[in-house]
């Protein structure tokens, strides 16, 4: 399974490593994702699902709001 947010849809990306001299390799950054067990409030059931710390926020602010949001639909 690929590193994805189920939220902010944040992956792995290339880049370059570059050193002094100048010479480039190759690398991979990674998002800031980490497995949470989320209350889905469209069904009132537990989810385990991978999220980075800024789609935590930003679920943190929609139930502020009172908005209404699906985990599996964010997931599809």
């Amino acid at each position: 399974m690929a590193q994805t947010c189920i939220v902010t849809g944040k992956k792995t990306t290339t880049g370059n490593n570059v050193s002094h001299s100048n010479v480039k390799t190759k690398r991979r950054l990674y998002p800031n994702l980490s497995k949470r067990r989320i209350l889905n409030p469209a069904t009132g059931t537990m989810m385990t699902v991978s999220i980075t710390a800024r789609g935590m926020r930003t679920l943190k602010k929609w139930q502020s709001e009172g908005k209404m949001y699906d985990l599996t639909k964010l997931n599809a």
